[in-house]
């Protein structure tokens, strides 16, 4: 990745497309070893140890590669796989020859960094890797700063991911004050320093995972960045932060019930709220952001689970929560960046993001459309593909809550099932919007009328991905039985045998038979041709469902008419606006906001007093700092 990283940066301009593909082939070739490294640790179980360099005894860059973390290495060298392929053409239509240098180089650092944090075997590491990882990332977000709605996205993610390393720095900080290691490794703690571990460690991977309320960089830096960039950060950046998660729950600390609670209900509200303001986007990568919200709470909701049964000693359901979050955290990774390929194909394409600009799309980029539909169709948990088969595992979870011997609990869990099938049905309804506001119907600008196709490299990076999203829902019981793990799952490939059979039967009776079919336009109140103006738009479609839930939106609608008379009996023309309030943004992060820029502007002022009373604010800040470092030690 490193030795892409500087092929992508040699020389420069218009003229290095053949460079910049020799990078990307570097990239693909490092995915491919490191795909086939991390399968092997899987495979037989070893875990692989290596120190690369020593800073102190207590500070090395050392590495530990177990099943987990090569689990999710996999997830990484897959989708990275498939976004170098894509990126083969999709870099070239990006802005001038330094540019798309840049953006190959920054990439393949990116990858690099995202890997070496899953195999961090100490903190010191993973938070070295960690900052690696945000600030390319950062890098990328502002790959189009000129614009903008990109400055404010790099803002919102520069705070928001220093941060969660904030919090990272303390939980890793607390954990050498009481274990004397930055090792990550089981720790024996007291229930309250294990607590606050917790609570550090949640707030900084919730954070870069997009957990609700620390979310509001996503939409904006997955919408700003490249799609191709998208695609890592949603497919695989956050999860990077599920894996350090997990890690916590399972190898570092004990968990307690209280904690699966808060992972149970923070999961619940991402899931949901994340859903719901999913359905009010018309820009086709926001929409697609707030989706990683939803899929992040049910991973969250998983973990959750897991720490629920297993502090009731309900092994058999804790180990399949265990597994739900685990395979949709692959699952969504396939299918989340297989979305954000396509919709780079279709931005690219039409040059809008905006849906109601769309249309028709099916017809001038078929392959696109079939692979978009198969993603969003994954998405929507829809048998038999892979985001069913990981989000009926947690509903078989949820359904054992009548195991639970605390009545209180069982209502918590019986609440929360409710809030997750709630949320199964409005991704469905999100996804219908989608798919037919930008494929279907007619187009509605010139330019998705003179829309193309995607090149092939577009098309396979995404066509690997959703053959991907059918071989894992369809085979998900073999690939577990082959793994050798003993879940109650349910065998997807009968059932989709016997449905296919149907079909394809129902199909050649329906040809067999030779009745005449009629094609005639679609009835429009006596008007005799159809026009885009006719559709039903994606507002329209959504409409109804942010009524329903106005109180969440705190929507305000407003109404003009123009009258063609005086009497104002007529209707000439007219308009509407639905206007919703950006909650978290309007009243936790502006204030927040407010108050830090108030509280510099006090400590401004006490700065700019004269050198006598600066000296003496020094000299009791270093006291303060004194004595707690030595009550610290």
């Amino acid at each position: 990745m490193l030795l892409a990283a500087a092929v992508g940066v040699i020389g420069g301009g218009d003229s290095g497309a053949g460079r910049r593909k020799a990078a990307l082939a570097l990239v693909i070739a490092g995915a491919v070893a490191w795909t086939a490294a991390s399968a092997g640790v899987l495979a037989d179980g070893a875990a692989v140890d290596f120190t690369f360099y020593r800073l102190t005894p207590d500070l090395a860059f050392a590495f530990h590669l177990d099943r987990l973390s090569a689990f999710f290495c996999l997830i990484i060298a897959a989708v990275a796989f498939c976004a170098a392929v894509y990126s083969l053409n999709y870099i070239e239509h990006g802005a001038g020859g330094r540019q798309r240098d840049f953006l190959t180089a920054a990439m393949a650092v990116f990858i690099l960094s995202m890997g070496l944090v899953a195999a961090s075997a100490n903190f010191f590491a993973l938070i070295f890797f960690w900052e690696m990882m945000s600030l390319s990332s950062l890098l990328l977000v502002l790959y189009e700063r000129d614009r903008a709605e990109t400055a404010k996205a790099g803002v919102y993610y520069l705070v928001m991911t220093q941060f969660s390393t904030l919090f990272l720095l303390l939980g890793a900080l607390l954990l050498h004050r009481y274990t004397g290691t930055f090792d990550i490794g089981a720790a024996d703690l007291s229930p309250a320093a294990a607590g606050l571990i917790f609570g550090a460690f949640f707030i900084g991977f919730g954070t870069k995972a997009g957990v609700m309320p620390f979310h509001k960089w996503l939409p904006f830096a997955h919408a700003a960045a490249p799609s191709n960039i998208s695609a890592l950060m949603s497919g695989v950046m956050i999860k990077v932060a599920v894996y350090g998660l997990v890690r916590i729950l399972l190898d570092v600390l004990s968990p307690e019930l209280w904690w699966g609670t808060v992972l149970l209900v923070f999961g619940s509200v991402s899931a949901v709220l994340g859903v719901i303001y999913a359905l009010k986007e018309h820009d086709l990568k926001k929409l697609l952001a707030y989706h990683s919200i939803e899929n992040i709470g049910i991973i969250v909701i998983g973990l959750g689970l897991y720490v629920i049964f297993g502090h009731y000693s309900l092994a058999a359901l804790a180990d399949l929560s265990l597994f739900g979050a685990l395979f949709h955290t692959l699952n969504h990774a396939v299918f989340k960046s297989l979305l954000f390929m396509t919709a780079g194909s279709v931005v690219a394409a039409t040059h809008s993001r905006n849906i109601e600009e769309m249309g028709g799309l099916v017809k001038r980029m078929p392959a696109t459309a079939v692979i978009f539909l198969i993603g969003a169709a994954a998405i929507s948990a829809l048998p038999p593909l892979n985001g069913f088969a990981s989000e009926v595992m947690l509903f078989q979870a949820y359904l054992g809550a009548f195991q639970v011997p605390s009545p209180l609990t069982a209502v918590l869990l019986f609440t929360a099932l409710a809030a997750f099938a709630l949320m199964s049905a409005l991704a469905a309804a999100c996804f219908v919007k989608a798919f037919g506001a930008v494929f279907l119907a007619l187009p509605r600008s010139k330019e998705a009328e003179q829309a193309v196709e995607a090149p092939r490299a577009m098309l396979i990076g995404p066509g690997i991905l959703a053959a991907a999203c059918v071989v894992l829902g369809v085979f998900s019981y073999q690939i577990f039985n082959a793994a050798g793990f003993d879940l109650p799952l349910i065998d997807l490939l009968p059932v989709t045998a016997v449905t296919g059979a149907i079909f394809g039967l129902a199909v050649f009776l329906v040809r067999r038979s030779g009745s005449r079919v009629r094609v005639s336009e679609t009835w429009g109140c006596g008007i005799h041709r159809q026009t885009s103006k006719m559709e039903y738009t994606a507002s329209g479609f959504s409409e109804p469902i942010v009524t329903i839930f106005s109180p969440i939106f705190r929507t305000r609608k407003s109404l003009r008419r123009e009258y063609a008379d005086r009497d104002k009996s007529i209707v000439a023309g007219g308009s509407g606006e639905i206007h919703t309030l950006q909650f978290f943004e309007e009243r936790i992060y502006l204030p927040a906001a407010r108050l830090v820029q108030r509280l510099s502007g006090f400590v401004s002022r006490l700065h700019n007093v004269d050198l006598d009373a600066f000296v003496l604010y020094a000299f009791v800040i270093i006291v303060i700092l004194l004595l707690a470092v030595g009550r610290w030690l």
